[in-house]
């Protein structure tokens, strides 16, 4: 079942388009989608996703289970960045381990996305709740990161603004806007969100395309900042994602007993974030590379969670 899932997540058409935005750039051909259309894209995935979970958990009964779900995510996503911050140290210095804990310690929304395609695939499902649940793990981290940041080293003036680096990471546009979203799917009356709906579902999957393939340009286009760091970093960003989804996938079922749910924990535990972390790093970490974090949490971490992570994610679930 692992050999076809990895087949599945291959032939996967947004998953082709990726691979396209890659080869789109070692040609060096003028492919190229315009910066607004791109920000359009990222804007409506964060939408829809939220809207969705927000209409499915509008049918769910708030009990311990989606508390404790919460609170889990939550948990993990201030937990992560503070144990790989002290690993990535071994290497690198302290804005670099900082941006690079946050990414890690953060979700990838497109991630979540090939997730709940793969439980499809098994004809299984998750919990609306799961989608509040991610949008909660997109600030803790960054919070953390830029905590660490400022104790072991920042620049007096990093350390002056803390509170309004704070401030942004908890009212970043990437979160207010999902977790706008998942309230307004959740509060809206039934009826009228079906006027909604075919905007938030059909043509989710092509929208996803373009924006998978934009993402392959600009991994293409920064590998090559990231090979001086040299194959240390990329040895990270296969072992620490695989090693924090099969943990994750392991003692979720203390939070959870649903095999979906607990699938969902573990890709978002594995996941490195690559839209809401830059943004907040870039005013926390100025001297962090963007050039590191940014190709590691694409280029590498993703592919490796849909091609390897998922389907062991899946298998200790399930057993």
């Amino acid at each position: 079942m692992g050999v076809q899932e990895m087949l599945y997540n291959l032939s996967n058409p947004t998953i082709l388009f990726f691979l396209l935005g890659v080869i789109a750039v070692l040609l060096k051909s003028d492919l190229e989608i315009p910066a607004s259309s791109s920000k359009f894209i990222s804007l409506y995935l964060l939408f829809a996703i939220g809207f969705k979970g927000g209409q499915e958990l509008s049918h769910e009964v708030l009990n311990a289970e989606i508390v404790f779900s919460l609170l889990f995510g939550l948990l993990l996503s201030a937990f992560i960045p503070l144990y790989t911050y002290y690993i990535l140290r071994l290497k690198l210095d302290v804005q670099n381990a900082a941006a690079v804990a946050a990414a890690y310690g953060s979700v990838s929304a497109v991630t979540f996305v090939a997730a709940m395609s793969t439980l499809e695939f098994h004809q299984l499902s998750s919990g609306g709740h799961m989608v509040a649940v991610m949008a909660l793990m997109e600030s803790p981290a960054i919070v953390v990161g830029v905590a660490l940041l400022t104790y072991y080293g920042g620049e007096p003036r990093t350390k002056m603004r803390m509170g309004s680096v704070v401030k942004h990471a908890l009212t970043n546009g990437s979160v207010l806007l999902i977790l706008g979203s998942l309230l307004i799917g959740f509060v809206a009356d039934e009826r009228q969100a079906e006027g909604i709906k075919p905007f938030a579902t059909d043509i989710f999957k092509g929208f996803l395309a373009l924006f998978l393939l934009e993402m392959g340009m600009v991994t293409a286009r920064r590998f090559s900042a990231f090979k001086q760091y040299g194959g240390w970093m990329t040895v990270f960003g296969i072992v620490i994602p695989l090693v924090n989804g099969c943990a994750v996938a392991w003692c979720s079922q203390w939070i959870t007993a649903d095999v979906g749910n607990r699938f969902i924990f573990s890709v978002l535990a594995a996941s490195a974030s690559y839209i809401a972390v830059p943004a907040a790093m870039r005013l926390a970490a100025p001297k962090a590379d963007p050039g590191l974090y940014v190709p590691m949490a694409l280029g590498i971490t993703f592919p490796v969670n849909l091609t390897l992570g998922m389907p062991i994610y899946f298998e200790i679930v399930s057993s």
